[in-house]
């Protein structure tokens, strides 16, 4: 059964809801630490932070008014408040309150995006065991290279999706982080001490210095982390693409009851999943262009960042949460067509098994050279001709003098290239 795609964790993330939640978190936060250095009377935080409230549309409403969304969130707020309200914000300057509360929601993100990419790894992975000792043509360049096994072309997912997740972990602590330091950045009305007392409430790291913003080369890492994280579901999505092809048809992905593949040709079952995949993760790397571009700003800040980050960030959040979504499905769902990988062998004569005759040669004496000549003109006449390559290579007066027929035999068993699969599968496991 297919498996339904539901946005509502991540879309909760970056609806305007919570991010008016971790605004009010941070001001709260913030007159929490004043309050701690006796700055402000314990009994203002408490009662602000019993009264503080807003209505989003209220919010909406002043914001037409003034043209400024914190002023907006912060009067809205205030309404609520009352007398104390002169309390919030003090000291602040917008970008304190809305960098703090970015670093929140894209931590919050960040875990989500890590936890279902964890689940798509560990797709991949059960997928890669069960066929670890599935033969399959090895291909370079599109044309037949040596047999592999099809569990070994699926760990290689694995151990990219090992590394994309490993960078998002990396990132987290460094893109995580806030800022109240002022309106440059250089503390002139508010205690570092304060800063250091409410992101230390918030569960967020201090950017060491900023402007009147986080630098925005943490954005721009994030963003890598996703395009990146994109980068390697369309390596996947591409090769089953590939695999899928009428000619080749050994991988294919889940074709549902129902499903139509044309409006002329009823025969088709189209990639169409993997097709998507690959358009959406050029998506992710534009976005991650536009985040570098947001790097240099005007001196201590301009908002010409502002617009973009509004539309990149919860784009590319929600972007990759529904790849990694597809993805898993088309992994955990896919067809693998064991008979036609066995039938793909022959589409070149055997000639897979060349370096082992080649190798077979050199060990019984033979120079390198020699041997190579032999083997590649034996190979050239099997393309050229369409005969069997180890027929050929029986009936080779040069080959016979060095290896009997008997060994030639053993020189064309798919079987010999899964010997180390097990060694390799041991570096892998699946994550808890």
């Amino acid at each position: 059964m297919i498996k339904r795609y539901s946005r509502e964790r991540m879309e909760r993330i970056w609806s305007d809801e919570n991010k008016f939640e971790k605004f009010l978190a941070v001001e709260l936060a913030v007159l929490h630490a004043y309050s701690k250095k006796s700055l402000v009377p314990k009994k203002v935080y408490e009662e602000v932070k019993r009264k503080a409230k807003y209505d989003i549309k209220r919010v909406n409403e002043i914001e037409k008014e003034v043209k400024h969304d914190v002023i907006a969130f912060l009067t809205a707020v205030g309404e609520n408040v009352g007398k104390n309200a002169k309390y919030i914000h003090m000291g602040m300057t917008s970008s304190d309150m809305l960098d703090t509360a970015n670093a929140l929601i894209l931590k919050d993100s960040a875990e989500e995006i890590l936890k279902e990419a964890k689940k798509m790894r560990n797709v991949c992975y059960s997928q890669a065991v069960k066929h670890k000792m599935t033969p399959i043509v090895g291909r370079t360049h599109g044309v037949h290279a040596e047999p592999t096994s099809a569990g070994l072309k699926m760990l290689v997912w694995v151990d990219d999706l090992d590394r994309s997740i490993n960078l998002l972990k990396e990132l987290k602590p460094s893109i995580s982080r806030g800022k109240i330091s002022g309106a440059v950045g250089n503390y002139a009305n508010i205690d570092p001490q304060i800063e250091k007392l409410a992101l230390k409430e918030l569960g967020i790291e201090r950017a060491d210095i900023s402007s009147q913003i986080v630098s925005r080369d943490v954005y721009a890492d994030y963003l890598y982390g996703l395009s990146r994280l994109g980068a390697v579901i369309e390596k996947m999505a591409l090769q089953i693409r590939l695999l899928q092809r009428t000619e080749t048809r050994e991988m294919e992905e889940p074709f549902m009851k129902g499903q139509k593949g044309s409006s002329a040709m009823p025969h088709k079952r189209n990639p169409v999943i993997c097709e998507q995949m690959c358009g959406l993760s050029r998506v992710l790397r534009s976005n991650l262009q536009s985040g570098l571009e947001n790097v240099a700003l005007w001196d201590e800040r301009d908002i010409s960042h502002s617009s973009v980050e509004r539309i990149i960030l919860p784009d590319s959040s929600i972007l990759i949460d529904y790849m990694i979504d597809r993805m898993s499905f088309v992994i955990g769902n896919l067809n693998i067509y064991e008979h036609n990988m066995n039938a793909n062998f022959k589409k070149s004569y055997n000639l897979l098994f060349s370096q082992r005759v080649l190798l077979a040669l050199i060990k019984k004496g033979m120079s390198r050279e020699d041997a190579y000549r032999i083997v590649q003109n034996l190979a050239m006449r099997s393309w050229a001709e369409g005969e069997d390559f180890k027929k050929l290579v029986l009936n080779n007066v040069d080959v016979l003098k060095h290896i009997s027929k008997d060994e030639t035999e053993t020189l064309f068993d798919k079987k010999v290239y899964l010997k180390r699969v097990n060694e390799v599968f041991s570096r892998f496991k699946k994550l808890s």
